[in-house]
């Protein structure tokens, strides 16, 4: 099977809170929009299957996974804009700098900065001869 591009496709109970709080609140960039939906640019599209942060609450149990360059300055930036922080930013064990928060439906969202020398950001291929 060849996947050529994905997409996380939410529902909300209120379209127009959560189109604004993806839009106004976070600045994502609109890619298209059509009857009834909105598509936003959000980096790479990318499928995580993991088993931290998991809650068994109804609906979506997935979380939206969003990295930033700065940590710190998008938790400020979403304080200031009146955004609850679910759980302050740290880094992890595994090494990334995580904050939580949570779109109105209350989908949860990891604002993840990864640092300079992480895995993430090394050439894991031996060197070339």
């Amino acid at each position: 099977m060849e996947i050529l591009s994905s997409r996380t496709i939410l529902r909300p109970s209120d379209y127009e809170l959560t189109l604004s709080f993806y839009r106004d609140t976070l600045g994502l960039a609109i890619s298209r929009e059509y009857p009834g939906g909105t598509v936003f640019f959000a980096g790479q599209s990318l499928i995580e299957i993991a088993t931290h942060g998991y809650s068994d609450r109804q609906g979506f149990s997935g979380s939206l996974w969003l990295q930033v360059r700065d940590l710190t300055a998008a938790q400020t930036e979403l304080v200031l804009a009146g955004v609850k922080i679910v759980r302050e930013a740290r880094q992890e064990p595994w090494g990334l700098h995580e904050m939580w928060i949570a779109d109105p439906d209350g989908t949860p969202i990891v604002m993840v900065q990864v640092p300079a020398d992480h895995p993430i950001r090394r050439d894991s291929r031996p060197p070339s001869e």
